[in-house]
């Protein structure tokens, strides 16, 4: 069985698309066509179906995909092994993260690992907490960094960074130089939130109702999907927000919005590894891990 065209396969299962497939491997349609009809020709079983404009996999399909994809990081591996007993280590590495991990801290780990690397291709794959979960248990990414504890036997979860939660205000705001905010005056002034669903949310209106505050009396004038948005939205003076340090640490550090202290009260909020039970970790994999761990760069 060509692992070529099992990588083909895979692909097009993954993106639900012979286009996109073709368009991320750099092959034309008609090419990644004929691979999956000859990798189905030689099992006699059709591979995948196309049900309108969705690709999808078959039953035999779903079975082939979970051993292709074990195949090819077989593959990968005994690949990195031989480039790290030759003290080169290359490869691909693929890792989830939810919206803080991924979007402030790996990227610099990222670049100070390649640094010592060049050879190798790592790519993050940013969502929700449950949605890294789901790749880490399908077998999508190798591990993940998320912001919430996860109950689910089958992942091991490793307290590994923790984020600080600020109330950002804007250059110019009338807290701006004060040296601390009692929890009431927050009621009275406009507030940006993420939305719902959102983990930096949940922890916050935690903390605030803990500190005897009730999130229900904050008088919210705009919830965002991003905590960029949130970032933007408190710059463009829409209202002020509790919202990571790591995420407006530049700003801060520029004069652009300020960090004031709320009285009595420090948020933190941790983010957790989360990686599968009992599965063998790539040798590119354990090396980016040491890196994460020791906070190199």
């Amino acid at each position: 069985m060509d692992i070529h065209r099992l990588m083909i396969f895979c692909k097009v299962v993954e993106l639900q698309s012979f286009t996109k497939a073709a368009e991320a491997l750099g092959l034309t349609q008609p090419t990644v066509s004929e691979h999956i009809r000859a990798l189905e020709d030689s099992l006699g079983e059709k591979l995948i179906d196309r049900l309108g404009r969705e690709t999808v996999a078959s039953p035999a399909g779903k079975v082939l995909h979970k051993y292709a994809r074990e195949i090819i990081q077989l593959r990968d591996r005994a690949v990195q092994a031989i480039g790290k007993f030759k003290g080169d280590l290359c490869g691909s590495l693929y890792l989830g993260a939810s919206t803080i991990p991924g979007t402030y801290i790996l990227p610099r780990l990222v670049g100070t690992f390649k640094a010592v690397y060049p050879a190798i291709q790592i790519t993050v794959r940013i969502g929700g907490s449950g949605e890294i979960v789901k790749k880490i248990l399908d077998g999508g990414v190798e591990f993940g960094i998320i912001g919430a504890r996860w109950d689910e036997r089958k992942i091991l979860l490793e307290e590994i960074y923790s984020d600080e939660l600020v109330l950002a205000v804007y250059r110019g705001h009338p807290w701006q130089l004060r040296e601390s905010v009692e929890l009431d005056e927050l009621a009275g002034a406009p507030f940006v939130l993420r939305e719902r669903s959102s983990g930096t949310r949940m922890v916050t209106a935690r903390a605030l109702d803990a500190a005897g505050f009730s999130p229900s009396l904050l008088n919210v004038v705009a919830e965002m999907g991003t905590t960029e948005s949130v970032r933007e939205a408190i710059k463009a003076r829409i209202g002020i927000s509790i919202i990571s340090r790591y995420a407006v640490r530049e700003d801060i550090e520029r004069g652009n919005l300020v960090a004031v202290p709320l009285k009595e009260v420090n948020i933190r909020r941790p983010f957790f590894l989360a990686q599968r039970k009992n599965r063998e970790l790539s040798p590119l994999c354990c090396a980016f891990l040491e890196h994460l761990r020791t906070g190199e760069g």
